[in-house]
């Protein structure tokens, strides 16, 4: 158990690091390198671990589901600093989700087209599957501070911003109803979108 744990943790953390660069990697093409100046556009891990996010929720989800769920401390970047309009800010929140869905095309793959693996390394590569699936829908959901509500944001007309600050500055217990009372519901996409990729079941 000791181990899955830690190999599951492994997995995350480097999908999530990658995610997070994605999103400073994005900024600085549109203009902002605040990421690039505070050191944040490396895939080193220790550069972007959260105490929170990156070790004791992972830790909760698995001991208490069976899978490990969590997140990196978010790479910032200066909205003001990006080209002007609403869409770059938009593509900066998707340059994260994004990635994580090219890891899980790039892996599945590796699954339909090599021929002749091992147990051992379909059980790996279909973790590093399943959960970059699960980072990329979760965050895509319209729910600040996820990527999703930028999304959703860049669709609202200017007068509708002066909400904008109401919902980020609650958005954390937006998130917690999202997942106590709503992820059950968007949680069977992902397990559809596993199917669809590998062509295995769960």
């Amino acid at each position: 158990m000791a181990f899955d744990f830690i190999f599951q943790i492994a997995i995350l953390i480097m999908s999530v690091v990658v995610h997070e660069v994605a999103h400073g990697l994005a900024a600085r093409f549109y203009g902002d390198r605040t990421a690039e100046y505070e050191g944040r556009l490396t895939l080193n891990p220790l550069k972007h671990l959260d105490p929170i996010g990156s070790v004791a929720v992972p830790a909760i989800s698995y001991f208490l589901g069976g899978f490990v769920f969590g997140w990196a401390k978010p790479v910032p970047y200066n909205p003001y600093n990006l080209k002007p309009g609403r869409w770059p800010e938009a593509f900066v929140a998707l340059a994260g989700p994004l990635s994580n869905l090219i890891i899980a095309i790039v892996f599945s793959l590796v699954l339909r087209l090599v021929p002749g693996l091992s147990l051992s390394f379909v059980v790996t590569v279909s973790s590093i599957v399943y959960v970059n699936i699960l980072l990329a829908v979760f965050n895509l959901m319209p729910i600040p501070p996820l990527d999703g509500s930028r999304l959703l944001f860049a669709l609202f007309p200017d007068n509708i911003y002066r909400f904008r600050n109401f919902f980020e500055r609650y958005g954390f217990v937006f998130v917690v109803i999202f997942i106590l009372f709503i992820w059950q519901v968007v949680e069977p996409l992902v397990g559809g979108l596993f199917r669809i990729l590998t062509g295995l079941a769960l």
